[in-house]
């Protein structure tokens, strides 16, 4: 919806203020990315907005929606896929643009962080302790001398509860275990309610969503946000503007959260939690069907199913059936003691997640592939054994539905044109295909057409560019002479190839690999062949390795998935990133697999809408790690020569950075070499 019309000042004056008080610059694409976020926000038409590393895109689009708010007198939700991007807008970023913009606002716009329930501690659940038979772990933590790590751990929670002043998990330091905070905390679906709860109005999550409520700017992660639109509850404040930034991450972050799980142990709790609140032989029912199934799941393939067992459908209506008949004898809330009630919410819940698993499983194999709407799989995890899973096969539809039609939508990220336009990541989104054009030169707007019904959203992606001149401050190096890949780890030929660069870079490299084997491979090997620190991934924790690696120029840090995405370590430390080969997805991932055999069966190429753009977008994050600061200088290595050979290697160059490309690895060395010496 349109802002009303208003006194508050205008965005350019507003940012220059800003931009001012933090002691920064004008920089041309921040400009031009607060007024198209300003546009948009106030034609109600949604943005895409690629805006590379050091544009100043926080800024860019916090000061636009700050205005909205204040001009509207309404709330901004800004959605983050990491916790640390949320430190940086709660902690750095929004603190100095209060201060900033309160002398041109009359009052310093007001900011609240909000996550889900499961975040925060339960006063109650601290207090009750544990209501089931085999989760009674407050013993040990209440004696005097626990000696167990689980029973340490609760007794600093008791110690934590008293002294902090939010609740909130993430400021806990050093941590706990998942296993530990589950005593102390409820999702959602447990918790009694503020009415209901004898401790309610100091409830942490209430006072989180209490803050939010008065706020003009809300910080949230995406899985929160998800469950805002997908639920039918209302999680988050009203709002009619969401950012949604690190929009990269979007799609898995919705799938995760729309995704459910079921497992035999599940299915005891179930019945274990409900067992002393119902007639036990109702219960005894379930926790017999959950014993079945278990057996069935055991002889089951690991694998995603294509279809359903004729047995396992058999288990999973028996598991269905009994759960809700447990639900029905559990009957409704009644008036009765916080204690017992929140036994019956505990209960209530894990019967819920039992009957609807096992529900959407036996409705997800529809007779015509073309009406599949989700993917299941059977996966076995080292402590919970065999977990079957069962997630949307897409989420376009849920976006389009949920969020784009209720609100105005902008996203933005580093990392959105892929093979250089916005169409393979608005695609996953539910936004419709622009009109065929070259890739979006920085500063510039794409349209698309206008809609061809009411339901298509309009939208607009924009670059708003980059502050790097990425042919002059990076060379893209690929190997072209190197064989293919294996499936075996890497070659002698590849662990050659790594040493002479990372001899040549004098240290200072990032090793980004596809599997956590390689890298350890990699690490074993270098550590023999070179007099060089080499750091590895799983060797402490990975927050720590990274401060190591930035603080002592001739380490190396090896990694996975984490390091593609999380590392940011301008200046000499970091001159050489070195990718083992193109980050497609396992060919046996269930997910994957489905996504692109449903493209395939449209008539689409599923290889490259699925695969390659999850290769590419993968890629770009990776590659981005080597400019952080405009005096950075640097090589990418991309050791797999695919990149430069394979029929889809043009979509994926696209899709980096425009560094300056060779497959000569005497320039490549030459050029690290020299660094060194400056």
């Amino acid at each position: 919806m349109p802002a009303p019309a208003t006194t508050v000042p205008e965005v350019g004056a507003l940012l220059s203020a800003a931009v001012h008080a933090v002691g920064g610059t004008d920089r041309p694409g921040q400009a031009l990315m607060a007024e198209a976020v300003d546009r948009a926000i106030r034609t109600g038409e949604h943005l895409a907005v690629q805006a590379g590393t050091g544009t100043g895109k926080s800024l860019a689009y916090l000061v636009p929606a700050i205005r909205h708010a204040v001009a509207a007198g309404t709330t901004v939700v800004v959605s983050t896929a990491t916790i640390a991007l949320q430190r940086q807008l709660v902690d750095r970023d929004l603190p100095r643009l209060a201060g900033a913009l309160e002398p041109l606002l009359g009052s310093a716009p007001s900011f609240a962080i909000l996550k889900g329930r499961r975040n925060y501690l339960c006063l109650h659940r601290l207090n009750a302790g544990p209501s089931d038979e085999g989760e009674d772990l407050f013993d040990a933590a209440a004696a005097a001398s626990p000696t167990s790590m689980l029973g340490r751990q609760i007794v600093r929670l008791h110690e934590w509860s008293t002294a902090t002043k939010t609740g909130d998990r993430d400021e806990l330091v050093p941590g706990v275990t998942d296993q530990a905070w589950r005593q102390v905390s409820v999702s959602a679906r447990e918790c009694l309610g503020l009415s209901r709860c004898p401790v309610g109005m100091d409830c942490f999550a209430e006072q989180a969503r209490a803050r939010a409520g008065r706020a003009e700017v809300v910080i949230t992660n995406h899985a929160l946000l998800a469950i805002d639109a997908m639920g039918d509850h209302q999680v988050l404040p009203d709002h009619d503007v969401v950012v949604i930034d690190e929009a990269h991450d979007l799609v898995d972050r919705v799938t995760n959260a729309a995704t459910e799980e079921l497992t035999a142990s599940m299915v005891e709790t179930a019945a274990r939690r409900c067992g002393r609140l119902i007639d036990q032989q109702v219960a005894d029912e379930l926790a017999a069907a959950g014993d079945g199934l278990a057996l069935l799941l055991g002889d089951a393939g690991v694998q995603r199913w294509d279809d359903l067992d004729a047995g396992v459908a058999g288990g999973l209506t028996a598991v269905r059936d009994a759960a809700h008949h447990c639900t029905t004898a559990l009957g409704s809330e009644r008036r009765e003691d916080p204690d017992a009630a929140a036994r019956r919410r505990l209960a209530l819940t894990a019967l819920e997640q039992v009957h609807s698993a096992a529900a959407r499983v036996l409705v997800a194999f529809p007779d015509s592939e073309t009406d599949r709407r989700d993917v299941v799989w059977l996966a076995q995890e080292t402590v919970r054994g065999r977990v079957l899973r069962v997630a949307p096969l897409g989420v376009a539809g849920l976006l389009q539905q949920r969020l784009f039609a209720k609100r105005t939508v902008v996203l933005t990220s580093a990392t959105l044109t892929l093979g250089g336009t916005f169409d393979a990541l608005a695609s996953q989104w539910g936004l419709p295909r622009q009109r065929p054009s070259a890739a979006p030169a920085a500063g510039t707007a794409t349209e698309r057409p206008p809609p061809a019904d009411d339901t298509s959203p309009a939208w607009t992606g924009f670059d708003a560019g980059s502050p790097f001149e990425h042919r002059r401050a990076g060379i893209l190096y690929t190997a072209a002479h190197l064989p293919p890949p294996g499936r075996d780890g890497l070659t002698p030929a590849y662990l050659d190839e790594l040493a002479s660069l990372v001899t040549a870079a004098g240290g200072r490299t990032l090793g980004l690999f596809s599997s956590m084997r390689a890298a350890k491979q990699a690490a074993e090997a270098l550590r023999v062949q070179l007099d060089l620190p080499i750091l590895c991934q799983g060797d402490d924790a990975t927050g720590l390795l990274v401060q190591q690696f930035a603080r002592d120029e001739p380490t190396c840090l090896f990694g996975t998935l984490s390091l593609w995405q999380g590392v940011d370590v301008p200046g000499r430390s970091l001159s050489l990133v070195v990718v083992d080969r193109i980050p497609f997805p396992r060919p046996d991932d269930p997910l994957s697999s489905a996504r692109q055999r449903a493209v395939a069966a449209r008539g689409g190429n599923g290889f490259l809408t699925v695969a390659a753009t999850h290769a590419a977008l993968l890629l770009a994050q990776g590659t981005g790690r080597l400019l952080r600061s405009t005096e950075d200088r640097g090589v990418v290595a991309i050791l797999d020569p695919r990149l430069a050979t394979a029929r889809y290697a043009a979509f994926l160059r696209a899709s980096l950075p425009p560094f300056w490309p060779t497959t000569d690895p005497a320039v490549a060395r030459a050029a690290l070499t020299r660094l060194v010496s400056t």
